[in-house]
């Protein structure tokens, strides 16, 4: 008699009912079984939402410093490091002037694969408006730097090149600010207070997500509290600290009384500025073409600044997206490494499979027996305790999945550990526990199928 398919599929589809009353039979059983395979599938989903929630923040950080930059910022010195042993001529010699806005402008025109650069000057003020004060950070920037740093605005523009040129006061303000002196108006063409200075508002910044872990050492850092303006205005209008001459330095250094020429005179922007130091910019932001360029472009920008401070070292070069990328492959090392110990914990669930399932089949001998008396091939046997097996693993796997996504997002509120779970991470998980239930169960089910039925009907 030809076996059609309707026929094979009734069959299997009998065995797999046996093996489910099986199953319900032995509920108590049946759940020890699947807990390994439950919380593997757990680990795993959970180990890789952290594994990609890490990567996640690394990239937004990219982001954050910009493609391509790398960031040069003074270092800040005492006066008399150096006067132990030296003469008055050596002190001469290694006088710098520190960061400086021809600093920037050399890297600009005598390095070719530099695109973009702009100088920052940062000062810590309170804003007024209407009589409301506000703490905020006045930053002097070039117009690249919105650019450069991927910031982007919801109304009105960044200031123009002629604007920059001429020192005029117009900024453009974070989202913090904006919320502060303009929640119920319009606020370009606005005016906001910053010291003696009125500043025009011709543009405000769009808010955008800010990652904790991020590092200012990296030049990452909120624009929600800041008041940008032209690095020219800042200078010209509120604070040079480059306006001090060499010759001064040279008595301060020998101990002589300090003097500071321009600026503003307020309180809490002088208590907050280290006044011995003569930097210029607090900080300068350089964009390469190419990112294969980024580390042989700041190893010359490093000789260039170092010719131009007279061999003194005041100063640190800074490449963000390396240093980013390399905590990102570091994270993906140790993403493997979580995954694989989750992965183990599969294989131990599997494990467990086999031996309850193999200890099933001496508890089901007489069973065994009397479905082969009355006519089950081997094929029967074997399909009906792989079905059970599978039938474990992939119940174990769904729910190992509620498991592992209420974990995750448990390990986020708690931890404050940015998870994100993927479907790739779910998919993962399951097929590969439904592939251990069938691996780990073939060997019960072949000893099964192997019993002789007269030796299992005596049992």
């Amino acid at each position: 008699m030809k076996k059609t398919p309707v026929y094979i599929y009734m069959r299997y589809a009998h065995n797999v009912g046996i093996a489910v009353e099986a199953i319900l039979s032995n509920k108590v059983k049946s759940m020890l079984t699947a807990l390994g395979i439950m919380f593997g599938v757990a680990a795993v989903i959970s180990m890789l939402a952290i594994g990609k929630g890490a990567q996640q923040e690394v990239l937004e950080q990219i982001k954050l410093v910009g493609v391509n930059n790398i960031i040069v910022t003074p270092v800040v010195q005492s006066f008399n490091d150096n006067s132990n042993g030296d003469s008055e001529n050596n002190q001469s010699k290694k006088y710098s002037r520190g960061l400086h806005r021809m600093d920037a402008q050399a890297i600009l025109e005598t390095i070719p694969s530099v695109q973009r650069v702009s100088p920052v000057v940062s000062i810590n003020y309170h804003a007024v408006k209407m009589g409301k004060s506000y703490p905020v950070t006045l930053e002097g920037v070039s117009p690249d730097y919105f650019e450069m740093l991927n910031i982007n605005l919801d109304m009105g523009k960044q200031f123009s090149e002629q604007q920059t040129d001429n020192g005029m006061p117009v900024c453009v303000i974070g989202n913090n600010i904006r919320n502060r002196f303009f929640n119920q108006e319009n606020p370009l063409g606005q005016y906001i207070k910053c010291g003696q200075v009125w500043l025009k508002v011709i543009g405000t910044i769009s808010k955008r997500d800010f990652t904790t872990s991020a590092s200012d050492e990296m030049g990452i850092s909120t624009s929600d509290n800041k008041i940008i303006i032209p690095v020219k205005t800042m200078l010209m209008r509120f604070k040079d600290r480059g306006s001090i001459n060499p010759e001064l330095m040279n008595n301060m250094a020998r101990g002589g009384s300090m003097f500071f020429m321009g600026g503003s005179n307020d309180d809490e922007e002088s208590s907050n500025q280290k006044e011995t130091s003569t930097n210029q910019l607090d900080k300068i932001i350089i964009q390469v073409e190419n990112t294969e360029q980024l580390s042989a472009t700041a190893e010359v920008i490093k000789r260039l600044i170092l010719r131009r401070h007279s061999n003194v070292y005041d100063f640190e070069v800074t490449v963000p997206e390396l240093l980013l990328k390399q905590q990102q492959k570091t994270n993906e090392i140790f993403n493997i490494v979580l995954g694989a110990i989750a992965g183990i914990s599969l294989i131990v669930g599997g494990i467990g499979i086999m031996n309850i399932m193999l200890a099933s089949v001496w508890e089901r001998i007489r069973e065994i027996g009397t479905r082969q008396a009355i006519g089950a091939s081997r094929k029967d046997i074997i399909a009906q305790f792989l079905a059970e097996s599978t039938l474990i693993s992939i119940t174990g796997g769904l729910i190992g999945i509620i498991i592992g996504v209420v974990l995750a997002h448990l390990i986020h509120l708690m931890a404050d550990i940015k998870t994100i779970i993927s479907f790739y991470s779910v998919f993962i998980a399951f097929g590969v526990s439904a592939t251990v239930g069938i691996i780990f169960g073939y060997i019960p089910a072949k000893r099964a199928a192997s019993q002789d039925p007269v030796e299992s009907l005596r049992h």
